[in-house]
């Protein structure tokens, strides 16, 4: 590895590998600029790979890729000045021969920050959790040389279903967390940034530096907001006395503590109204709590109450029953139409309204309950750039046909995942089924758009969404159903019956979907997902 330092603050080399990365951490640099793209030559290591395993060992990385023999554009310049202002300490460029990284840090210090000029792509994917990783997958197998943006801020990702486990001791908290960059689709474009105002009239997007991509396509991706201003008291809580909650990365392994430590008094599980991701997880987390409770010797000292704001125990009534059954077993006080709407930690006091009777002989009153550990899914709403713009229907979810996934009103909008108003249970595997309905329609939809006589029919989205109840640590109860509460079992019963708690069910919560997730649908690899078509006119 051959450095040359261009100041104090920035040097630059040609190609790295993985294993010349120690060495830079040792020589005092604290982040790393890829200049080259990818595929420049056979043996090139990826971005991906130089990046993931730079993140390891605590070095931050960005590719801000530059074509060989070109200059370095506005974006390129603008992202290398994003790059080196938020790197503290000293910085490492690299490219092929470390012209380009010279070039770019020179240009990037020297000439004036203007706004760059529009960019477009053929499809703009706002959102880089699972819907639009999937979706960019899926229609680079269908379309490879799609240009593609994917707007996405976070530098991490999450397999969210996995922090049920985590809250259980099963998984830890590593198992469930990925670097963006890793997960990100060959060939598609990273723009981090996050989305600030959509117009669809203008086929733009404005991003959060203010700059604006078009698109030929829209796909919203955005995932749905976790509102934990909305219950009084609870965000000043979390994390301490007792107040957890496995929809956290960094609450998860709280819970799994306190179940651990919890040997007598009273422990509270709530639901807030829905809409919310994954309808299950609320009393997942009652149901593992309690089966280690029982495994420990330590259930009888224990009162269990679970509060869910919605009128049933599950929206589905086919597994009603046999949920039912581990509310009896566990001795779990169950409160329908009771919602959490204020927590005082200090006093470990949380708050209820809870609605008896029907009609005209309905009545509400407050409930306090003492707790010694309170599991709290907060409310959640449509996320507010969404909300606010045209692409919003009442509900402020992306308005979309239920079945082409196609926006209401635009036709060159998409959406999928937690973000849209459909119907659909708002699970991952809801998104692995949306992903391949969005990809056809989408290429269609391009191919439209360039005068092609399309005679593809559309896919179908059939409301697909799977919920794993983990009835108990090495049992699940897996609800697999569609739009209306119709049963769509992947599986024949002879092999696996939803409605019956199974260890087969928990094998493949644990062992196969977190497969299937990573290395399935975030690379195009669309298993047992096969849409419905309609043949148009």
């Amino acid at each position: 590895m051959k450095l040359r330092s261009i100041n104090d603050h920035y040097a630059v080399s040609p190609q790295i590998t993985v294993a010349d990365l120690p060495a830079v951490k040792d020589a005092g640099f604290a982040g790393i600029i890829c200049f080259r793209p990818d595929g420049e030559d056979p043996d090139q290591p990826t971005a991906a790979e130089i990046g993931v395993a730079a993140e390891t060992l605590g070095l931050q990385f960005v590719h801000v890729p530059v074509r060989s023999g070109g200059e370095p554009d506005a974006y390129a310049l603008r992202a290398t000045r994003r790059a080196l202002e938020d790197m503290p300490g000293k910085v490492l460029g690299y490219c092929k021969g470390g012209g380009r990284a010279e070039r770019a840090y020179m240009l990037a210090a020297t000439t004036p920050a203007e706004a760059p000029a529009v960019r477009h792509f053929d499809v703009v994917i706002v959102g880089g959790g699972a819907g639009g990783i999937a979706a960019a997958a899926s229609l680079l197998k269908r379309r490879p040389g799609t240009t593609i943006g994917i707007v996405e801020p976070s530098l991490e990702h999450y397999y969210q279903p996995g922090w049920t486990l985590v809250g259980a001791g099963v998984f830890t908290p590593e198992q469930t967390r990925r670097s963006e960059l890793k997960i990100m689709p060959a060939g598609a474009n990273w723009l981090r940034n996050a989305a600030k105002t959509f117009h669809p009239d203008t086929h733009s997007v404005t991003l959060d530096d203010d700059t604006s991509v078009t698109y030929s396509v829209l796909v919203v991706a955005l995932g749905i907001k976790l509102d934990w201003d909305g219950i009084e008291g609870l965000a000043d809580t979390l994390g301490r006395n007792g107040v957890t909650s496995n929809y956290r990365y960094d609450l998860a392994p709280y819970t799994w503590e306190l179940v651990r430590s919890l040997r007598s008094g009273t422990a509270l599980f709530t639901q807030p109204p829905m809409p919310i991701k994954c309808a299950g997880a609320p009393q997942k987390a009652a149901y593992l709590s309690c089966s280690e409770w029982e495994r420990r010797g330590v259930k009888h000292a224990i009162d269990v109450a679970f509060d869910t704001a919605t009128p049933a125990l599950f929206g589905v009534a086919d597994y009603v029953p046999p949920l039912m059954d581990y509310i009896r077993k566990y001795d779990i006080a169950l409160h329908l139409r009771s919602k959490l709407v204020r927590v005082d930690g200090e006093r470990r006091i949380a708050t209820f309204e809870r609605t008896t009777g029907a009609g005209p002989e309905s009545r509400t009153e407050t409930v306090e309950r003492s707790f010694d550990m309170l599991h709290v899914v907060p409310p959640q709403t449509a996320p507010d750039v969404l909300r606010e713009s045209p692409l919003a229907g009442a509900d402020g979810f992306l308005s979309v046909d239920p079945a082409t996934l196609r926006h209401t009103a635009y036709e060159d909008v998409y959406g999928l995942g937690d973000c849209i108003g459909a119907s659909n249970a708002k699970t991952a595997a809801a998104v692995r089924k949306q992903a391949p309905v969005v990809a056809h329609n989408v290429v269609r939809r391009l191919r439209e758009k360039a005068g092609f006589a399309v005679k593809e029919p559309v896919a179908l989205y059939s409301g697909y969404g799977a919920c794993p109840l983990t009835v108990e640590k090495g049992k699940i109860v897996l609800a697999e159903f569609g739009y209306g509460g119709k049963l769509m079992p992947t599986l024949p019963e002879w092999i696996l019956k939803g409605t019956t708690p199974t260890r087969l069910a928990w094998f493949l919560k644990e062992k196969v979907m977190p497969l299937l997730y990573w290395y399935g649908m975030f690379r195009g690899h669309e298993i047992l997902v096969k849409p419905d078509f309609r043949q148009e006119d």
